[in-house]
């Protein structure tokens, strides 16, 4: 398969180093590859696929039986392209990259496998199982989302710091994380394929469980496109926000002004709603003094907002 002839990519080598020496096709050569008894760094064994432990900050959380079982049979047809990467831990010798591989392996009916013993702190494993999932695309969104979130609240960094340490774009891991803020039958629409992340993006400025929720299931029964949830969701916020406006006789000029301020402030709120993911409410006065007003759910919805706009961890996670 195609993923097979990927190295490891610019985010694993950056975060592992490249591995010294690397072998193009590791199957069906177990002579060239050095059986060691002592976890020494950077060597290449031939371990037992049973010897080897699952990755505890692995996020997939769907396997994918149909795409393991294809894999496989490319295992048992070309063979392994590149070593597993593991490291020794309290004895054992526990996996960092190749989750895939490794069930595949198994379900050829491999015994041992080839892999790479490498140093890693709990810290980087984590970050490689993201990056791996992330270069690769097996994960889906939610779970690439609660990956973000575990690693955020684990290691208590802001998400520019983990945006840096994956080598992505911030807005990124924002724009997933936010995904989990979703009311639930949303997420699991969004988890079995009924809507993709941009209509589950798309629903986020409402704000509103049950406006989302309405969408949502017109969504899955009008089959509407992202570009068109986009414009019924902006229409729903214009509803929302519109002012009423009686012009008194003899004073439609102002009317007309007004009308067109109000126009203006809308959009400016519909951009901020977009951007954080809240209720926007903008206040202005004819001195062009103002305030910015933005509503918040609960506590969690607060700590996000406050991350968003201070770049640290909400105050109720941080103490």
């Amino acid at each position: 398969m195609s993923n097979q002839t990927k190295r490891l990519g610019r985010g694993l080598e950056a975060l592992l180093g490249r591995p010294p020496g690397e072998s193009a096709n590791m199957a069906g050569t177990p002579s060239k590859i050095t059986t060691v008894a002592s976890p020494l760094t950077d060597a290449m064994l031939h371990l037992p696929v049973g010897d080897i432990d699952a990755n505890p900050f692995q996020p997939r959380q769907d396997g994918d039986d149909v795409a393991i079982k294809e894999l496989a049979a490319s295992l048992k047809e070309h063979g392994l392209i590149q070593p597993i990467v593991v490291r020794f831990v309290d004895g054992r010798y526990q996996l960092i990259a190749g989750d895939r591989r490794l069930r595949a392996a198994r379900l050829a009916g491999w015994k041992s496998v080839p892999v790479q013993v490498r140093e890693a702190d709990d810290r980087q494993v984590a970050e490689l199982a993201i990056v791996e999932n992330l270069q690769r695309r097996d994960l889906n969104a939610l779970e690439k989302a609660t990956s973000f979130q575990q690693y955020l609240e684990r290691w208590k960094c802001t998400q520019e710091e983990l945006a840096g340490r994956l080598k992505i774009d911030r807005s990124t891991v924002a724009n997933l994380i936010r995904l989990l803020e979703l009311p639930s039958q949303i997420q699991d629409a969004l988890r079995t394929g009924k809507i993709t992340p941009g209509h589950a993006r798309a629903l986020l400025p409402l704000g509103d469980d049950r406006e989302q929720l309405a969408l949502c299931k017109q969504i899955e029964a009008e089959s509407l496109s992202v570009r068109t949830t986009e414009e019924l969701v902006a229409e729903l916020i214009r509803s929302a926000d519109a002012e009423p406006i009686n012009p008194i006789a003899g004073d439609v000029r102002k009317a007309r002004s007004r009308r067109g301020r109000n126009e203006h402030v809308s959009a400016l709120e519909q951009q901020l709603r977009s951007a954080l993911g809240v209720k926007v409410d903008l206040k202005q006065s004819s001195t062009g003094r103002g305030k910015i007003i933005l509503h918040f759910r609960n506590h969690d919805d607060f700590d996000r907002l406050f991350g968003e706009l201070t770049g640290r961890p909400g105050r109720r996670k941080a103490g």
